[in-house]
């Protein structure tokens, strides 16, 4: 089992990613954030709030937002994801004028690759039976949905859930008025954390089926009659009422009522039959007789747990003006939803983590719900915050006096330092130990252009470095390792034709058949350069 190498209650300044990498692999229970939406927007908090000075850009640029590493990132760990991000910006291997002009958009890729290199983190800190939530809206919610559907597998997804955020109708844009977000939801695996949660019935459905009470409460009535019985005085008359043909006497057991009903059962209710339990409950007045002399159990509005909650959250209100939560943060989330989210996949003790916390809103739902959490943003306010939203809700604090751990220290894991597990590896993981398995991809890429000569190990091209790719001999998803000996140099078409489905072997049987091997010798040389550099690097350790 995996060690938790961070405390309760820590809220970590900086980029998140540092602090995601640092973490050990399968260590949290739960992750419930709210991340940007690519808005091509900047938020700021309202004047003179608590929250007053926070501030964030939902703008995206390729040259200036996007490190190489996260590409190389994603390209190792989440070849699929990518494809999506090599699709979307019109070819990853083109200039920007040319990717414009097959219609690449570069500030949605470069969203897609911020989101992906921190998502492979989320995955690998989850537990096996831990669940995300990814807070966002129809701007790019489905090419999120697509980078999950790859990360944690399309199979891990549970549902798509809409929340009716603003009552506000926008008119005169020829469309329908945009008044919901998307809050995508995903597991770690196929056995997770569930506990089902309820939405209040509404007042016409109270106003029509709870129209009697008694000193007990609103109810409404119920038949008292199920499927097969396992006694044989459930199909017996009821002070002369049979049950109707097939269906035998169901009464309900002691918990589905009020205490002060249930009190007047007798104390072996539960042991009594089904005969001897009407009699009991009738006895109680918790049986209604209809006009036409058939009894009918009473089902008390206290004890009704309420409407399943469905995938679509109108019971929620968003923050009013008003409201005593209000901070003036931008984008601010009522509480209520995110109590719902943390009750529903995650039991008291456990572990939440938002690595966009914000003004703290899931930090505070798990603090009142028992529930331990790690918070992580880049806002200067955001321990302020974070403290004063604590302070006013003290009351609902576990400790007589919480400390909050605020740090812009990374914690260091010790659990190996394993690679983030991909959805094609899964649990096929390996250590990195030797520097030789630590060099970079830019290393890597100046070593074996040099070794290769600057001819591609597929079809035998001599190009310009900037021509040329980094790429897997085996691929990643075979279980081929990620370090130097078991790369090689690429042309952009042979990087592309070979993908994560291709041996190099089998890369070289395509080049050959479609005619663009150019110099087979030369390619099986550049190989071999290759692997002999790549041999004498290991071998130098």
């Amino acid at each position: 089992m995996a060690t938790q190498n961070f405390q309760n209650r820590t809220l970590f300044k900086g980029d998140n990613l540092d602090f995601l990498r640092g973490m050990n692999s399968g260590t949290v229970d739960l992750i419930a954030t709210d991340p940007p939406f690519n808005k091509d927007k900047d938020f700021h908090a309202t004047p003179d709030s608590l929250a007053a000075g926070a501030r964030f850009q939902d703008r995206w640029r390729w040259d200036e937002d996007v490190q190489p590493e996260w590409v190389d990132n994603i390209k190792d760990e989440e070849p699929r994801v990518y494809e999506l991000i090599d699709f979307v910006i019109g070819g990853l291997g083109r200039d920007s004028r040319e990717r414009k002009r097959v219609g690449g958009r570069e500030d949605l890729a470069a969203f897609l690759c911020f989101m992906g290199v921190r998502l492979i983190e989320m995955r690998r800190v989850l537990k096996d039976t831990g669940s995300i939530y990814l807070h966002c809206d129809p701007t790019a919610s489905h090419y999120l949905k697509s980078l999950m559907d790859t990360i944690f597998g399309d199979k891990n997804f549970r549902n798509e859930l809409s929340w009716k955020r603003t009552s506000t109708k926008s008119l005169g844009n020829k469309k329908f008025a945009a008044d919901h977000d998307v809050i995508l939801y995903y597991t770690r695996s196929n056995s997770f954390t569930w506990n089902q949660q309820y939405m209040p019935y509404d007042a016409e459905h109270i106003a029509k089926n709870y129209r009697r009470s008694d000193k007990h409460g609103k109810y409404a009535t119920e038949n008292l009659t199920g499927g097969k019985a396992g006694s044989q005085e459930a199909y017996l008359p009821f002070k002369g009422v049979s049950p109707p043909p097939g269906r035998g006497w169901a009464p309900p057991p002691r918990a589905l009522f009020p205490d002060s009903a249930a009190g007047l059962l007798p104390q072996d209710y539960e042991s009594l039959n089904q005969l001897e339990k009407c009699e009991a409950l009738d006895a109680a007045g918790l049986i209604y007789w209809t006009s036409n002399g058939k009894p009918r159990v009473k089902s008390y509005l206290s004890e009704k747990k309420g409407v399943v909650a469905s995938d679509f959250v109108s019971d929620i209100y968003p923050i009013s003006a008003q409201a005593k939560e209000r901070v003036g943060y931008p984008a601010q989330k009522p509480i209520a939803l995110y109590e719902r989210i943390i009750k529903a996949s995650s039991n008291p003790g456990d572990i939440a983590l938002d690595p966009f916390c914000g003004c703290a809103t899931t930090l505070i739902a798990a603090e009142r719900l028992g529930r331990q959490w790690v918070g992580m943003d880049l806002w200067d306010g955001a321990y302020a915050i974070v403290k004063r939203r604590m302070e006013e809700n003290k009351q609902l604090l576990a400790d007589d006096n919480p400390q909050i751990i605020y740090t812009e220290d990374a914690p260091e894991r010790d659990d190996g330092g394993e690679d983030a597990p991909t959805f094609e590896l899964r649990l096929r993981k390996r250590r990195v130990v030797e520097s030789w398995q630590r060099l970079s991809h830019a290393d890597m890429r100046d070593i074996l252009y040099d070794a290769q000569e600057g001819v591609c190990g597929g079809c035998g091209r001599e190009l310009e470095k900037e021509f040329m790719e980094l790429d897997h001999i085996m691929p990643r998803a075979d279980g081929g390792a990620n370090d130097i000996t078991n790369r090689i140099m690429l042309c952009s078409p042979c990087n592309r034709k070979k993908s994560h489905t291709l041996t190099l072997s089998g890369l070289v049987r395509e080049n050959r058949k479609s005619g663009w091997m150019q110099d087979a010798n030369r390619a099986r040389r550049a190989v071999d350069l290759a692997r002999l550099r790549a041999d004498m690097i290991k071998n130098q350790e």
